[in-house]
């Protein structure tokens, strides 16, 4: 039953978001590329102490423009760039699905630090991963931005949330499902 339930909230999801999808999708590769890059700097800009974990993380992962919409379905995609070593390494998208007391649209980007090489690992060999399994994700938020330095960066990723626009409550990546895609 429980699978069932996922599997149907999966399809809703898809079904709500799909009218969104092109919009969070790049026309290119190259775009993809640019549009990463551009998000990484108004992160950098933002956010000071990202620069420096992106200095010391193995690869970075990023979603420059992720569509999140809900009327008590809802679900978010976008497409984003794997870098290592500052050379592109592979496009994924993310995908979530949930349901509950929620309404409105709302676009946002995120970017996951992986700072060790079990983390590369687990996102190469892996036909998707979904964030709050495998390796430990620590979304960095104020709070936890104060008690960040460069000796205490100790987990596996780190996630910023950058650049929230629209009506949507909540924001959350956990459950969030990211696999590679072709370009």
């Amino acid at each position: 039953m429980n699978k069932v339930k996922h599997l149907l909230l999966v399809a809703v999801a898809t079904f709500s978001i799909s009218a969104f999808s092109n919009f969070a999708n790049a026309a290119t590769a190259e775009d993809l590329n640019k549009d990463a890059e551009q998000a990484l700097q108004k992160l950098y800009k933002t956010n000071p102490f990202a620069e420096d974990v992106a200095k010391k993380a193995k690869a970075i992962l990023v979603f420059p423009n992720i569509i999140k919409a809900g009327l008590v379905f809802g679900g978010s995609y976008g497409e984003g760039v794997l870098t290592e070593g500052g050379k592109v390494d592979g496009y994924y998208n993310s995908v979530s699905a949930s349901w509950g007391l929620q309404a409105g649209a709302q676009s946002y980007g995120y970017v996951v630090f992986l700072m060790n090489d079990k983390a590369v690992k687990y996102i190469h060999e892996t036909k998707g991963w979904e964030i709050g399994v495998g390796p430990t994700v620590v979304v960095v938020d104020e709070g936890v931005a104060k008690n960040l330095s460069s000796s205490t960066l100790k987990d596996d990723a780190y996630a910023y949330i950058f650049d929230q626009q629209g009506l949507m409550a909540s924001l959350s990546i956990e459950g969030t499902k990211i696999s590679r895609i072709k370009r």
